[in-house]
């Protein structure tokens, strides 16, 4: 059989590398690892019949834009949304990159203009897509200590619904952290906010890792210097993930915090008690999330209805 074993041999045991790379180097998630590794099998797949040869780290270290180009054709006349394939050519770059590291080569990675996605109202971001741009934010950190306090921090704006200010006004008095935490929101008024387990796990990672003192008064998250973590470092942090990962520009800290918001409401909860969740003086603040919400299930109903159209 000619398949993927036979052709790109060479190939998918670097791929099969990489995935234990993410998995250990990288600390990805098990769900992330087996899309990027799936990924790399249809690239290396798609490249066997496409250059007619068999695929080794050369083939790869020597693509041109042309290839890239068409493989994302493929995928896009297979049905591939403009972001999913946006999304996927970020981890093909990823698969290449590390084929030119394992070979002792500087990445020379050809540029492919990302897809164009349609102009939409912002919406929330899905659960994978939060925690894999907080993984990502992870990844991508110059040191491993600060990569443990994006992801930290990155969480708790999503599984908390904190405003970016009220994260990196932490004390370190909140560790270790239980079931929930009080956070001083707009004009001083002070909430009580659940806190789940994956979020006081990785806070926990993060402050075990921290190179710089934890007095009860000094502050949670810390910059690279060990003052108060900016709320633009947590920016930049955010933005620089969400390029790697193709996702749309809306996608910023605040929209995590929409996104709990809506995904609250959705899953049934009252807009008084979303109200006092999120801190907002007045419940017309809130009410925002029910027209999000009817957005998005009015998609559903067009996605889904047979005479939607």
């Amino acid at each position: 059989m000619g398949g993927r074993d036979e052709i790109g041999h060479e190939a998918t045991a670097l791929a099969v590398r990489w995935g234990d790379y993410l998995a250990h180097d990288r600390r990805r998630s098990a769900h992330t690892v087996r899309a990027y590794l799936a990924t790399a099998h249809r690239f290396i797949a798609f490249l066997a019949e496409h250059l007619g040869e068999m695929i080794g780290s050369s083939q790869l270290r020597s693509l041109k834009a042309v290839d890239l180009r068409a493989y994302l054709a493929q995928r896009r006349a297979g049905g591939l949304g403009a972001s999913s394939a946006a999304r996927e050519m970020s981890a093909v770059r990823a698969f290449l990159t590390f084929a030119a590291e394992q070979a002792g080569q500087t990445p020379q990675i050809p540029r492919t203009r990302a897809p164009k996605r349609p102009r939409t109202l912002p919406r929330p971001v899905s659960p994978d897509e939060a925690v894999s741009l907080a993984e990502e934010a992870e990844a991508g950190a110059s040191d491993g200590w600060i990569g443990k306090r994006d992801l930290a921090i990155l969480l708790l704006l999503y599984g908390g619904g904190l405003r970016i200010s009220e994260a990196t006004g932490l004390k370190a008095g909140v560790l270790p952290l239980g079931a929930s935490i009080r956070v001083v929101g707009k004009g001083g008024k002070t909430r009580v906010v659940p806190i789940v387990p994956a979020i006081s796990e990785a806070v926990a990672a993060y402050a075990a890792a921290c190179p710089y003192a934890m007095g009860t008064q000094d502050p949670l998250f810390r910059g690279a210097r060990g003052g108060p973590l900016s709320p633009d470092m947590v920016r930049r942090a955010v933005r620089a993930a969400r390029q790697r990962l193709g996702l749309p520009d809306s996608l910023t800290p605040h929209a995590l915090r929409h996104s709990f918001a809506t995904h609250l409401l959705a899953g049934g909860a009252d807009l008084r008690s979303l109200q006092e969740l999120l801190g907002h003086a007045s419940l017309s603040s809130t009410q925002i999330y029910t027209e999000v919400d009817a957005a998005r299930l009015l998609d559903v109903w067009k996605n889904a209805h047979p005479r939607a159209d």
